[in-house]
């Protein structure tokens, strides 16, 4: 099966349907010839209504810290967006419940190997991070990413880009002094690469 008919399948996608708050819809972007792969956790209220991941404040600090703009950001030929889960999964506590777990089993396994040009992997929080880095990942979120130079050169973990999260950018002055840079360059070597070969 190709990319397209895979994601029109996983567009009719019902299989926890009786667990969505909001029924289910789900969001991302895939092309065979994307070059970078953000994976986040699942879409929240305002990506469910628009259909458009990351189309929300956290996205635009997201598209800073990369150092792109929406055109770019949105170009699924050049950049991929899988989360962990496809569907908005409701709120738990404070805030959203964790993804579900039906789309990195059911189709992560057959998502990813359609996208064999994927040189950088930007997993973003903690979801994203315990599936992507296993038993690799450090003892909590600022600890892995306080190691992001030991997933170069295809990873970078990220913690979310949520203003929910403003403290713990304050409190890690770091981030942004060291990763931010380094990300930037990383993505703009990436992204200047599309259409150098024909392979």
């Amino acid at each position: 099966m190709g990319l397209e008919s895979l994601l029109d399948e996983i567009g009719r996608c019902r299989l926890c349907e009786a667990h969505l708050p909001l029924g289910p819809r789900p969001v991302l972007r895939a092309s065979p010839t994307a070059r970078l792969l953000i994976v986040g956790q699942a879409p929240g209220t305002r990506v469910h209504a628009s259909g458009i991941p990351w189309d929300d404040a956290s996205g635009r600090r997201l598209r800073e810290w990369m150092g792109v703009d929406a055109d770019t950001f949105y170009d699924a030929s050049r950049i991929a967006i899988v989360p962990m889960g496809f569907c908005y999964p409701g709120r738990a506590g404070s805030g959203d419940a964790p993804p579900r777990r039906e789309c990195r089993e059911t189709w992560h396994p057959r998502l990813l190997p359609l996208m064999p040009r994927i040189e950088l992997t930007l997993l973003v929080g903690q979801y994203a991070q315990a599936h992507g880095l296993g038993e690799h990942r450090r003892g909590s979120l600022t600890e892995t990413v306080r190691a992001w130079r030991d997933y170069l050169p295809g990873v970078v973990p990220l913690p979310h880009p949520s203003p929910r999260n403003v403290g713990w950018f304050k409190a890690n002055p770091w981030f942004d002094a060291e990763v931010l840079p380094e990300l930037r360059e990383r993505v703009r070597a990436v992204l200047a690469r599309r259409g150098d070969d024909t392979a």
